[in-house]
């Protein structure tokens, strides 16, 4: 099938995109489309996801320790005590992409989500899940949607509780990664069906 999953040098068929870099293939193996829960981690993916808005998901993924590092390994109730001096040591740190909107809407968005009860996060963002069934595999990357119905319904009722930086397009992106929806293409090893 013309534009649908294609083998590695391993002979393992998967997304296209993950074939560029050994990160990618490892990322998209072991990672990207399966179910995410907690807080902190859907926390973590929600920024990452902001950060990543206009860049390549390349540059967030081999920044991810720096990330990690800098934003105390995304625990909602550590980034929330942050002071400005640590939005000076963020917007200095290289390890990170520095910049200064992104920052605030990570920290912002952590005082927010300390407000919220254990759980809550988790239970708003996969409440968006769509039935699985309902959309077929995507045959090739044409067949998948940057954005849909769901995810501009998450990324409203997240901007109507005060979550910042999360438009229709970032909201999709954090749907497909975290697993609450499969765009593996059809062929594809990790696809899972």
């Amino acid at each position: 099938m013309s534009g649908g999953a294609v083998a590695g040098p391993d002979g393992v068929l998967r997304c296209p995109w993950a074939l560029s870099t050994e990160d990618y293939v490892a990322y998209h193996d072991e990672e990207w489309g399966r179910p995410v829960h907690g807080d902190d981690a859907l926390y973590e993916r929600l920024c990452l996801e902001a950060f990543q808005s206009g860049l390549s998901w390349i540059t967030i993924l081999r920044r991810r320790e720096g990330f990690r590092a800098a934003f105390a390994d995304f625990r909602i109730a550590k980034v929330a005590g942050f002071t400005d001096a640590d939005q000076e040591r963020l917007l200095a740190d290289p390890g990170i992409i520095r910049n200064r909107a992104k920052i605030e809407a990570t920290l912002a968005n952590a005082r927010v989500l300390a407000e919220w009860a254990p759980g809550e996060l988790d239970e708003l963002i996969w409440s968006y899940a769509p039935d699985g069934a309902s959309r077929p595999a995507p045959a090739t990357l044409a067949d998948v949607p940057a954005v849909t119905e769901e995810s501009t319904a998450l990324s409203k009722a997240l901007k109507k509780r005060g979550i910042r930086f999360v438009g229709p397009t970032t909201a999709y992106a954090l749907m497909q990664a975290c697993g609450l929806v499969n765009d593996h293409l059809a062929d594809c090893a990790a696809r899972g069906d």
